[in-house]
């Protein structure tokens, strides 16, 4: 597998994770997932995918 599409999945799964942190939080649907949990899914999300897109914009750029 290329580096370029391994970065791409990473990235979306970080924003898969990000997204699901986040529904958590905002909306109460999901009540198996404890709150601390949900923030934890979020924050790391977050970080995952600014370090992934900013890997995959030095990637483009060479």
């Amino acid at each position: 597998m290329r580096n370029r599409a391994r970065l791409l999945i990473v990235l979306l799964c970080s924003l898969c994770i990000f997204g699901v942190g986040t529904y958590r939080i905002f909306t109460e649907n999901l009540t198996s997932v404890p709150l601390v949990v949900a923030y934890i899914f979020a924050i790391t999300g977050f970080i995952g995918f600014l370090a992934n897109t900013t890997l995959l914009i030095k990637k483009v750029t060479d």
